[in-house]
């Protein structure tokens, strides 16, 4: 199983923040939109539907069968009910980025120490270069 690395955690408000800062809109527009585009994104997947977001990745709602659990303090036996659960494959440019990322807590080079790059910033973004294909989003 994949060892989980402690980040540090990076709420809605932090993003809203940074995207209104980096855009020049207001504080207010760019929360409106980023809470939208959220609200779609639950809204497609409670229909069922599979959701494609180019680089980033596809979400997918999975269906998982009822089955046999064990509780790990009593030991018991108990009924796992059915459910839906999302699922995310992530999508080429993210697995990429992330890939290259230094560890946090390493001992990076140097040049780590500078504020870190944005996929955009590192020529992640679609249409750079000769091998990229045209971005359909």
């Amino acid at each position: 199983m994949a060892e989980k690395i402690n980040g540090t955690t990076v709420t809605k408000k932090d993003l809203v923040l940074r995207i209104a800062e980096s855009t020049g809109h207001k504080q207010s527009v760019t929360r409106t939109i980023i809470q939208d585009f959220i609200d779609e994104i639950i809204s497609e997947l409670a229909a069922g539907n599979r959701l494609e977001l180019r680089d980033f990745g596809v979400f997918e709602v999975r269906y998982r069968h009822p089955r046999q659990a064990r509780n790990p303090k009593t030991g018991e036996q108990v009924q796992v009910p059915p459910k839906r659960v999302v699922t995310i494959k992530p999508g080429k440019k993210m697995k990429d980025y992330i890939s290259r990322a230094p560890m946090p807590g390493a001992n990076a080079p140097s040049e780590s120490s500078e504020t870190p790059q944005t996929p955009s910033s590192q020529g992640l973004e679609g249409g750079n270069g000769p091998s990229s294909a045209p971005d359909q989003h």
